[in-house]
């Protein structure tokens, strides 16, 4: 029996684009990174790569191409804890702060992975006051929604239970008065299934 929806953020709590990037390092210049810090929360403070000028930069950007999108590695877990959560019963959609353009790409690679999700809502990655994956949470009016990223919690509606996973503290924006938007922390998405699941 279906006990309802819960909305999955990818990169951080389901994929692991720090990995995603590096191949994307790769592609773009020949060789990988290496690893600088791996407690860091974003990949250009992981990685020892250049601060690249605009040329190389848009260089860059075209390899976060479609097969990009479509091979991006699981973390660890990850999908265990998905079909715990699916397995008990409940419906799991992925909301995800790409461009719509890569919507189907996301949606291949977690196929293709084996997590047992059948939904990508691509929402673009706007910056603001207000979280730019707020009106699809509003939308699909989930039970629960996990992300790794805090300021995506900002204007959610206050019934749905908001978790936060909270990896690679060094540099994170996951600090500060704005964690009371945070209904839950967890180290990963396994810790909160287990936590969900325990209720």
């Amino acid at each position: 029996m279906a006990k309802g929806l819960i909305a999955l953020d990818a990169d951080g709590v389901l994929l692991d684009f720090h990995l995603g990037y590096a191949d994307a390092w790769r592609r773009a210049f020949g060789a990988a990174p290496k690893e600088r810090d791996r407690l860091a929360y974003w990949p250009m403070d992981r990685w020892e790569v250049d601060r690249l000028d605009d040329a190389r930069r848009a260089h860059f950007r075209k390899h976060f191409d479609e097969t990009f999108w479509t091979s991006v590695p699981v973390i660890e877990g990850a999908i265990e804890a998905c079909h715990r959560l699916h397995d008990a019963g409940f419906h799991l959609v992925c909301v995800s702060a790409l461009e719509a353009e890569f919507e189907a790409a996301r949606l291949r690679n977690l196929r293709d992975l084996g997590f047992p999700i059948e939904r990508v809502i691509a929402t673009g990655n706007a910056a603001g006051e207000r979280s730019p994956k707020a009106d699809a949470i509003a939308e699909l009016d989930p039970e629960a929604f996990v992300d790794d990223y805090l300021p995506y919690m900002r204007g959610l509606p206050r019934h749905v239970h908001t978790a936060l996973v909270l990896r690679a503290p060094n540099g994170s924006p996951n600090v500060g008065d704005e964690m009371s938007l945070a209904r839950s922390v967890h180290p990963d998405l396994p810790d909160f299934a287990s936590h969900w699941l325990a209720r």
